[in-house]
């Protein structure tokens, strides 16, 4: 491939892979330092995914939180940014595979994030869709109303129960904040919009397998989510392994679920970029990094994000959350100019910013070093919070218009299928 930035570009070359957080982040501290810097992404847009939630529940629409990545970096002039597909590393050869082509590099920030892990089930993919990118949103919002669409069409009333019952595989802040906003919806937002169902007798479920919803969050806050969930109508059942998850129905080896929709945010696994490094994983599939960030034994090569397994000072692995994403970028930044000036490398120490998920209206949970909070103070921080990290002051107005309007109306403003909506008959069966 052509010299990146022309004959008269100067430094070193860092390729970037990834325009997430950490992926951004890094080129943005790299904007104006004497490097060379090539943002490699499949995407041409930013997505700010801790509100990805609300695409997928026709809360919020897809340029409300993705921005182009060409326009945030507008202002770095030593950085280009190309729309490609990497596919594997020769580190070796210091060359970033692509699918039509390939990169040199001479410093190289793998940020490619995560993706869907079914527990070795991946024939329950086509009926349980994740939540990770806008396809999935739509995805996800496309069987959600249409399952609406289909119970108001159903004359039997089996089927119908079958259509309005909504399962969430997973007790994490995406599975959380997927069933309170569900939930918000049903009971509240679609409640005048149809005449032969009442979306307020939605029957939603959030399974989760482990002993509590929000097993990283302190048992109190774990607690007071749960009775939040309840509040709004959503049955919590932990210690609640699914089994088999198949056309109409999930199975979680005592209870046979009888549904039509099911969303998947139980487990992730890591990009499969990783593997071509030939470096030790975790059993995500995560890189164990060196405390630098670097890969052993390549002090050019470094992995944040999604992708990184960093321990924590606690001796857990840091949660895959925006705020650990954009740390380990800027300190993937910092390492290489101070390598590029000869300088030695430090330690990656983070910061802990604290946790926080949303349930529904003026139901929240927020985990501030000890700082517990819950109920309408701890919504108005996240919704502080959120505002802060999206990027672009466009985006910031129309999110906090849309929240403006749903908090005045209890009206979720966009409610479009995006795509072919499954009609009775169907019985949820992946088309296409």
């Amino acid at each position: 491939m052509a010299h990146p930035h022309g004959a008269a570009a100067a430094g070193p070359h860092v390729v970037i892979v990834g325009g997430g957080f950490a992926g951004l982040y890094a080129a943005r501290a790299l904007g104006r330092a004497p490097v060379r810097v090539t943002v490699v992404d499949r995407h041409n847009y930013h997505l700010f995914q801790p509100l990805l939630y609300q695409v997928a529940t026709a809360g919020l629409s897809p340029g409300d939180i993705a921005q182009p990545i060409r326009g945030v970096l507008r202002r770095s002039p030593n950085t280009r940014v190309i729309l490609a597909e990497a596919v594997s590393v020769d580190v070796a050869g210091r060359r970033l595979v692509l699918a039509d082509g390939e990169l040199a590099y001479d410093y190289l920030v793998l940020a490619t994030g995560a993706a869907h892990a079914y527990f070795g089930h991946d024939e329950w993919r086509p009926y349980a869709p994740g939540l990770k990118d806008l396809d999935d949103a739509l995805e996800i919002r496309r069987r959600v109303l249409g399952a609406f669409e289909a119970a108001e069409r159903e004359d039997h009333e089996a089927r119908r129960r079958a259509w309005l019952t909504f399962v969430i595989v997973g007790g994490g802040p995406t599975g959380v904040e997927l069933a309170g906003t569900l939930a918000e919806i049903a009971r509240h937002a679609l409640r005048h919009d149809f005449r032969a169902i009442d979306p307020g007798q939605a029957r939603i479920l959030l399974l989760e397998a482990g002993p509590r919803i929000l097993a990283g969050f302190d048992p109190s806050l774990s607690a007071a989510a749960a009775r939040q969930l309840a509040a709004l109508g959503v049955e919590v059942r932990t210690g609640s392994a699914v089994t088999r998850i198949t056309a109409g129905l999930v199975e979680t080896g005592v209870e046979r679920i009888e549904t039509e929709t099911v969303l998947w945010a139980a487990g992730v696994t890591a990009s499969p970029l990783a593997r071509t490094l030939g470096v030790p994983l975790d059993r995500a599939g995560r890189v164990r990094v060196a405390p630098d960030l670097s890969i052993p034994g390549h002090p050019e090569v470094f992995v944040v994000g999604d992708l990184a397994t960093v321990l924590g000072p606690d001796g857990s692995s840091l949660p895959g959350m925006a705020p650990v994403a954009i740390q380990m970028g800027r300190h993937a930044a910092a390492s290489i100019q101070r390598s590029a000036r000869g300088e030695a490398s430090r330690a990656f120490r983070y910061r802990d910013k604290g946790m926080m998920a949303t349930i529904g209206r003026h139901a929240a949970v927020a985990q501030l070093g000890r700082l517990r909070l819950r109920g309408t103070v701890a919504w108005v921080t996240w919704l502080a919070v959120h505002l802060v990290f999206l990027i672009g002051f466009r985006n910031r107005l129309l999110v906090l218009v849309e929240w403006a309007w749903a908090y005045l109306t209890f009206n979720r403003g966009v409610r479009l299928i995006t795509g072919r909506p499954e009609w009775p008959g169907s019985r949820g069966r992946p088309t296409g």
